[in-house]
This record gives structure tokens, sequence and C-alpha cells, in this order.
């Protein structure tokens, strides 16, 4: 998703090969609006790395890097239901080509590429950065591994900001955690919070867990993995940040474990009246928008 996937190579997921290995590159070329939803969808294909350039002005080329020859047919699956949540459609794909690629320091080339990120009083930094807060600022460290998170993306800024506007000191319940950012956060800012977060990706609340234990607060969140359900402990603050395809089957659920507030986020600008009707049909006229760039954030 963007800023999480800019120039040089993706912040979501980087694998250092054996060294002398061969990669395999598949270019794409794409409208310059279709950008985000690309990237996305070469992640989701199993892609260890990518990095994007403006071709000129219009057209933008993505560059995803694979340890094994990528099925084009496959890819474009991805890419077509990428572009079905994004609401674009499959002809702003121009060419896709692939190519074998020689060894390169991947991940030493994305480490020197991530700094640190400043949200409110949260900074967002790598393991390996020297960072010297201010007084009141809480630094939160993420090795993002291969889940989403590394707090430079809007949809993660807009909870960040949420977390900390509307602290609660009783219980969070992080819905998607991917990293486990909102869920760390929100053990750092109140010392005595319950937390709860939850993923359908095994290895992403294991890599969750792992950064809980970079922050020091691996005893005070409980990773769980799966969904939200009827079992699952209600919260006076819960974060959902999903895509609007996701949020809208799972709203009845959401509600039904808030006791509080209720942050949505990952809705892109134009889902956000979909996801009010949907939220008004069970109900709920009380809420809040806030946005950053073409990100909505709902709170109700």
């Amino acid at each position: 998703m963007r800023d999480e996937l800019t120039r040089g190579i993706s912040a979501a997921a980087v694998v250092s090969p054996p060294s002398g290995r061969v990669w395999y590159a598949l270019n794409v070329a794409f409208e310059m609006d279709a950008r985000e939803a690309v990237e996305y969808a070469l992640m989701e294909a199993g892609a260890l790395g990518t990095e994007s350039r403006d071709e000129n002005g219009e057209q933008f080329e993505t560059i995803a890097y694979f340890d094994s020859a990528p099925i084009e047919a496959r890819v474009r699956e991805y890419i077509e239901e990428s572009f079905r949540i994004y609401g674009l459609q499959p002809n702003m794909v121009r060419t896709l080509e692939s190519r074998e690629v020689a060894d390169r320091d991947w991940l030493g080339e994305w480490k020197a590429s991530w700094q640190p990120s400043t949200i409110g009083r949260f900074v967002v930094a790598p393991p390996w950065s020297e960072v010297k807060p201010a007084v009141d600022q809480i630094v939160i460290r993420i090795e993002p591994g291969m889940a989403f998170g590394t707090g430079t993306h809007e949809t993660t800024r807009l909870c960040l900001a949420a977390i900390e506007k509307y602290r609660e000191d009783e219980s969070f319940l992080d819905v998607g955690t991917g990293t486990g950012i909102l869920a760390i956060a929100a053990a750092m800012l109140s010392p005595t919070v319950r937390v709860e977060a939850v993923d359908t990706d095994v290895d992403a609340v294991a890599i969750a867990r792992e950064n809980a234990r970079l922050n020091d607060v691996p005893d005070r969140i409980q990773f769980h993995v799966g969904t939200i359900d009827e079992t699952t402990p209600s919260a006076n603050l819960v974060c959902a940040n999903l895509t609007a395809d996701v949020i809208v089957p799972l709203l009845p659920q959401l509600l039904a474990a808030t006791c509080g507030r209720l942050v949505l986020s990952g809705i892109l600008q134009e889902q956000t009246e979909m996801v009010l009707s949907c939220l008004r049909g069970l109900g709920i006229t009380d809420f809040e928008i806030e946005v950053d760039g073409e990100w909505s954030a709902i709170i109700v």
C-alpha cells in the first residue's frame, strides 16, 4: 500500500536470499492511478520486494522480485482482484514482462531507505535505527517481516492518531493486527490497558509477537490467530485497519465487540459513503471522519 511500497525495496516484505542465487523480476507498467493497487497485488502474489519508478508522469513501472519464476496468469488474477477492491479497470495495466536478475543486497538497500516516522507522540522506527525521542514521545520498534504496517502508510497513521486522541486505559482490541503496531502503541501509551489483537495470518501474528517483545510489552498483549466472533471480549477502543470490502461484512461483529469507540480504517475516500451507508443500516448515525491523503478513517 502507498508509502509502505515506495521507491526502493518494499517495507512490507524483504527476504535476503543466499549469496549468488538468481532472482526473477516481473516488470509491470501501468497508469499512475493504479500504483497502489498493483503494488498490493504483487505482494499478495508472493513478491519478496518491489521497487517503483515514474516513467513519464502518466505511467508508472513497478518491478517485483520473486525467488521463483512468477506465473503470469496467476499474477494477473491477483491484479484483477486488487483492482476490484480499489474500483479500477483491468486495462490500466499496460504490460507485464519477466526476466532473471543477478543477486543484490536487497535487504541492505531497504534498511538504508526506511527512516523513522513521527505520528503525534509516536515515533515508529526499525530496530536498527538510532532515535533520540523528545521527553513525551513514545518510540515503537517495528520489524515488518512479511506483515503489513510500518507506520508510514496513511491508514496506519490515522489509527495511531485515533489511539492517541481517544487513549483508553481499560481495554483495546486490534482487528487485523499485521505487525502489531497498533496493539503495541496502545499498550505503551496506557500501561494499565488490557490489549487483545487478532489476525487471520499465522505469520503476521508471529511477527506481531516478536515486535511486542522488541518493545518490552510481550506480556501486555494477547495475540490470537483468527477473527472476531461472539466469543471475542468487548473493548472500550477497537481498531480495524483493514479494507472496505473486509470491514463491511464484519461490521455487526465489530460493533458488538465495541463498548466505547470503533475506529474503521483502510477505507479509500470513494468507499467512505458505502461504509457509512452500511453503518446507518445498522442504526449508527453518530460518527466522525478523519482523512489522510486518499484514505479515510471512520470513528464510531
